[in-house]
Formats: C-alpha cells, structure tokens, sequence
C-alpha cells in the first residue's frame, strides 16, 4: 500500500518551493531574507507608514527574520524529526501526549492561530518516543496552515511512522483571524478531530480517549 504521506524527500505535503527552501545555501539563505525584507517594507508603504522613520528602520529585516523562524517546519524533515524513536513494545492499551501547545500561521490571513492538541494511539507491537509526538505536532504548525488539515497532517504522520491500531488527534485553538478582525469574536474556540483505525471503527475506544483527554 503505498504512504498517504506523499513526498520522497520525507517533508511530508510539502509546498511548491519547500524542497529549495529546504536545500539553500547560506547565501541563498541571505537572498530569500532580503526578498522577504523588501516585501515587508512594501507592506509598510502600502498601509501609508513610513519605512525610513526610526522605529520602522529595522522592522523590515526583523520581520523577515522571525517569519522565516515561524515557518522552520518547511526546513525539517519528519524522518530527522522521528530519528528512529521507534522501539518494540508489548504494550496495547491507549497512549496519549495531551495539552500539547501549538502555534501556527493561518494560510489566509497570516496571522497566529494559538491552542492545544492532544494526539493518542494504541500500538500494534511499535511505540514512539513520546516527545516526538510533540514534535510531529511543532513541525506541521511551524507552517502555513488550516486547522483542519493540521490536525489530518499529525494523525497521518502517526500512522505512518509506526502503523498502529488507531490514531486520534484532537485539537483546539483561537484563531486572531476571527478574533482581531471580520467577526471579532474573542473567547471563540475551534475544535477539530481526525480519528484513524480502531478510533474510528469502535466509539468505546473513541469515548475512552475523549474522556482522558479531558480529565
């Protein structure tokens, strides 16, 4: 069967530039951040500031420099990530990594969408070393990104690495897209779910790691 995680480089869903991204040279590196500046320095102008008064001077190069540091997922490789913390283990019963805090870029706004998932499995003879499911988690965030789709990515990736029994992600977040512009509606939560394998096929399983994650 062959991997619902599309890409040989192991960037899984990676972007139409992810794979030059991934692969410059520090001085294409340079080149990519002074693009980025003089962009952020036509959006100065644009919105009626000043790029060359003091406190704008460096805002420019800031700017790119921190963009390119909340987008690093397109730099990482999930095979780097795992980095063989795949271990043999008799253990079937639930395992669940919760509250694992999150903070992504919504693809249609740019701005930050801040929250909590909770990712668990039930193994099929292989467990994952528990830090990388929260590292799985900061790779996909540290994208351009949809809730939804994220919360897809992490699951897949689970399932990928150690083909369990099932796999499922809850995530929950607070998106300033929706709360510091068009409805403004702060407090406003969004909760999305992908469940894989037994999580989908058996509701005990499914309502036993719902109410974990909520002890």
């Amino acid at each position: 069967m062959p991997s619902p995680i599309p890409d040989i480089h192991g960037l899984g869903w990676p972007a139409k530039s992810t794979v030059s991204r991934l692969n410059s040279t520090p001085a294409e590196r340079l080149a990519r951040e002074a693009k980025l500046a003089a962009a952020v320095r036509t959006l100065l102008e644009g919105i009626g500031e000043d790029p060359d008064r003091e406190g704008l001077l460096r805002t420019p190069e800031r700017y790119a420099q921190a963009l390119l540091w909340m987008t690093r997922g397109y730099e990482e490789r999930l095979s780097d990530v795992i980095n063989d913390a795949v271990f043999a283990e008799d253990h079937d019963e639930l395992v669940i990594v919760k509250d694992i805090e999150i903070s992504s870029l919504c693809e249609h706004h740019l701005v930050p969408f801040t929250g909590k998932v909770s990712i668990g499995y039930i193994p099929n003879k292989l467990v994952l070393g528990i830090s990388k499911l929260a590292r799985i988690a900061e790779t996909y965030s540290r994208r351009l990104q949809v809730q939804e789709r994220l919360t897809r990515q992490i699951a897949l990736t689970v399932e990928e690495a150690i083909k369990p029994r099932g796999v499922a992600v809850v995530m929950e977040a607070t998106h300033l897209c929706m709360t510091m512009r068009g409805v403004q509606k702060p407090g406003a939560v969004t909760v999305t779910s992908t469940m894989l394998g037994c999580f989908r096929s058996q509701q005990k399983t499914r309502e036993e790691f719902l109410t974990l994650i909520k002890s």
